[in-house]
C-alpha cells in the first residue's frame, strides 16, 4: 500500500496508530519484567544445601593429632564406675582396623592410644601387638601407647612387640588389695597389685615407658598412695575423678551403677592436695576430661561426650576422618590446657634404662 493512500483514508491512519502504540508498550512491559527477573536473579539466590554445609563444616574440621581407639569393649575385670562397657563384643577385622588408622595418619594423627574393654584380652594379645607394630613400621607414628588393666601381659609379648611400643599404662585405683577388690579391679582372688609391679618391671627391661592410671572414687579417695607410686616411678601418673556417662555407667541401659562411687570437686582436691609432692601426677577432673578426648569406638566412630551420654558419629571407614570428626564434640583448647600434648615418644623422653 502507498504511504499517500493510507493518509488519504483515516481509518487506516488510526488502525497504524493503535498498532504501533501496541508494539510498543508490549516492547516496554517486556524488558520492565526482564529488569525485574534480573534484580530478583541477582538478590535473592537459593540457600546453600544441606552438603554445602556440611562441605563447610568438614573443611574447618580437626585435626586428629592424639587419638583413642578402643577397639574392644571386652574385659574381664568389673570395675563398677567404668565408663566404656561391653555393650557389644564386635572388634573390626584386622584389615579393616589397619585401613582405619592409615586414614588417621593421613589427617594428622601423631599418637596412638589403644584401649578397651581390656585391650590384651582379644587374639590373646596378638592383634593388638599387630597393630602396634604396624603403627610403627607402616605408618611410622611418633608415639604409639596402651592403656590396660595389666592382667592378660605376657613377657612374650614384649619381646615380640615390645620395641615397637612407646608407653605402656597400667590401671590401679589402689595400693590395697581389698580396695581393689571392692572397685571391682580383679580378677577372682588373683592379685592385681602383683601384675602391676611385675609389668613395671618387664617396661623397664624391654625400655617401654611405664604409666599409671589411677580413677578416684569413694572407695580411694583418702588413700595416700605417695610412697607407692615414688617407688614405681612412673613417667606419668594419671589421675582421674570418677565420671558419669549415661548408657555406660549411669541411666536405665547402663550396664555399670557409679553413682556410689562419684565425688565431689572439693573431695578430689583434698586427694590432689594429699599427693602434691608427687612429681609426675596428671591430674583430670571431671571438666576437663569430658570433652578433651578423641575417641573412637569399635567400629572407628568418634563418640560426642557433651550430653553426658557417647553419641556416635558415622565411622572413618566409610566418611572419612574430616566429616566424622566433625560430630565428636571435641575441645582442642580443653586438650591443650590438661596437657594432652606432652613428650610421647620414648625417644624423646631420654629415660635410662
Amino acid at each position: 500500500m502507498e504511504l499517500s493512500s493510507v493518509f488519504a483514508s483515516p481509518m487506516l491512519l488510526l488502525q497504524l496508530c493503535i498498532r504501533t502504540l501496541h508494539y510498543f508498550l508490549v516492547s516496554l512491559y517486556s524488558k520492565v519484567c526482564d529488569r525485574r527477573a534480573g534484580v530478583c536473579r541477582a538478590t535473592i539466590s537459593p540457600p546453600p544445601t544441606h552438603s554445602k554445609l556440611e562441605e563447610n563444616k568438614v573443611q574447618d574440621s580437626t585435626t586428629p593429632t592424639s587419638v583413642n581407639y578402643h577397639f574392644t569393649r571386652k574385659c574381664n575385670y568389673k570395675c563398677g564406675f567404668c565408663f566404656h562397657t561391653a555393650k557389644t563384643s564386635f572388634v573390626l577385622p584386622l584389615d579393616e582396623a589397619k585401613r582405619g588408622l592409615s586414614l588417621l595418619k593421613d589427617a594428622g594423627m601423631e599418637k596412638i592410644n589403644f584401649s578397651g574393654g581390656e585391650p590384651f584380652l582379644h587374639d590373646k594379645g596378638d592383634f593388638l601387638g599387630k597393630l602396634v607394630q604396624f603403627c610403627r613400621l607402616e605408618l611410622q607414628l611418633p608415639s604409639i601407647s596402651i592403656v590396660s588393666n595389666g592382667s592378660m601381659i605376657k613377657e612374650r609379648w614384649f619381646q615380640k612387640y615390645g620395641d615397637y611400643l612407646d608407653i605402656l599404662a597400667v590401671s590401679c585405683d589402689s595400693f590395697n588389695e581389698e580396695t581393689n577388690q571392692l572397685i571391682g579391679r580383679a580378677q577372682g582372688k588373683k592379685s592385681h597389685l602383683d601384675n602391676l609391679y611385675k609389668i613395671c618391671s618387664w617396661c623397664q627391661q624391654y625400655k617401654v615407658a611405664f604409666k599409671i592410671n589411677s580413677v578416684i572414687n569413694t572407695f580411694n579417695v583418702d588413700e595416700d598412695m605417695t610412697e607407692s607410686i615414688t617407688w614405681l616411678n612412673p613417667v606419668r601418673w594419671k589421675v582421674f575423678q570418677c565420671l558419669l556417662i549415661d548408657g555406660e555407667n549411669a541411666g536405665e541401659d547402663a550396664l555399670r551403677e557409679a553413682e556410689r562411687f562419684v565425688i565431689s570437686e572439693e573431695q578430689f582436691q583434698e586427694f590432689l592436695d594429699r599427693h602434691s609432692s608427687v612429681s609426675c601426677l596428671v591430674p583430670e577432673s571431671n571438666e576437663k576430661m569430658r570433652n578433651s578426648y578423641l575417641i573412637l569406638d569399635e567400629y572407628m566412630r568418634f563418640l560426642d561426650c557433651r550430653e553426658g551420654r557417647k553419641d556416635p558419629s558415622k565411622s572413618i571407614l566409610d566418611v572419612g576422618v574430616k566429616e566424622a570428626i566433625c560430630f565428636s564434640g571435641f575441645d582442642e583448647k580443653m586438650f591443650l590446657k590438661r596437657g594432652g600434648k606432652y613428650v610421647w615418644s620414648k625417644a624423646d623422653m631420654k629415660l635410662e634404662w
